[in-house]
């Protein structure tokens, strides 16, 4: 079967033909439809992810498709059942193995497409807002990075959950997506000084980045008092180093948040927010936005649309 795999983190990821993998006690293969692609994957082909699979191993976190086989003693979804499972890897190949106790059964109506572009994005952000920050109807929340995938899916939950949206992203464009999202206000990443528009719009009480650099620096100091800072990830390639000092004036707090770790230690949480969101889907209050859906053969250039920020939401991979 084909395979987009690392073979070595000095050389870009390609296609290549491996074995059909078989299911042992426990697993589930699926008949891989759709991967949606992610940031982190990026960090894995230098190396540099925090959970990054030896070498060689094929890239891929979100796969949609059809369960195909299962193993031996397994008590696991129907043959043939459209399914969602994150993976951490393995999603761009034509058929992957999972755990059986991971995967979880498609809405009805969802489409591959959708269902690859669900979890990371949608999971993460509703975590993070939800779980982890506790925002509140009324608040003012700023999204960082409010086109990519998890900060698209922050503004239209944001605004779901009843808070006040501040979008900044980088150029007309991809605000124009971040509105149609639902957000309340707009700041151009590249033109603006963000600290003195969230500022004039009240402050922040709650930071949603997945940047970094100098957009989380200047969003901290428009900070309210008491207001919760979520650093997600890192796309400026600069980690923020957060004055303990500046914490205390305004009695801020800096909260983690690794949306994948819940898996080994608190599932629970996971589990109950999919199933929040999944009814949320269904009600028809959230639509996932795949701004490119490419061929297998084109994984390569997929992943040139997320390094150079050429796409918004997410990128989808999809499988015959």
């Amino acid at each position: 079967m084909r395979a987009f795999q690392v073979t070595s983190h000095d050389a870009p990821p390609s296609l290549v033909d491996i074995a059909k993998p078989e299911p042992g006690p426990g697993e589930v293969r699926i008949k891989i439809k759709a991967c949606a692609l992610n940031f982190g994957d990026l960090l894995m082909i230098k190396g540099t992810y925090q959970a990054t699979p030896p070498v060689p191993f094929t890239l891929g976190m979100e796969v949609a498709g059809v369960v195909d086989a299962l193993g031996p003693d397994t008590n696991g979804p129907e043959v043939g059942s459209d399914v969602l499972v994150f993976g951490g890897s393995g999603g761009l190949a034509d058929y992957g193995v999972y755990p059986a106790e991971s995967i979880v059964p498609l809405p009805n109506g969802m489409s591959y497409e959708d269902a690859a572009a669900f979890p990371v994005a949608y999971g993460t952000s509703h975590v993070a807002l939800d779980h982890r920050a506790r925002l509140q109807p009324g608040e003012n929340l700023l999204v960082l990075g409010a086109a990519g995938g998890v900060g698209l899916a922050a503004v239209e939950l944001g605004k779901l959950m009843g808070a006040n949206v501040i979008a900044c992203a980088r150029g007309a464009d991809k605000l124009k997506v971040a509105q149609a999202a639902g957000a309340d206000h707009l700041i151009d990443a590249t033109a603006a000084d963000i600290r003195a528009e969230v500022k004039a719009l009240g402050g922040a009480d709650v930071v949603y980045d997945p940047v970094g650099g100098d957009q989380f620096k200047a969003a901290f100091r428009a900070c309210n008092p008491e207001a919760r800072l979520l650093p997600l990830g890192f796309a400026s390639g600069e980690v923020p180093q957060i004055p303990a000092n500046h914490l205390l004036v305004k009695n801020l707090t800096v909260i983690g948040l690794y949306w994948g770790g819940y898996l080994s230690f608190k599932p629970e949480v996971l589990t109950g927010s999919m199933r929040t969101l999944f009814g949320w889907y269904g009600e028809g209050k959230l639509k996932p936005h795949v701004s490119h859906a490419l061929p297998l053969a084109q994984a390569a250039d997929a992943y040139e649309l997320l390094r150079s920020r050429k796409s918004t939401g997410k990128v989808v991979v999809t499988l015959d």
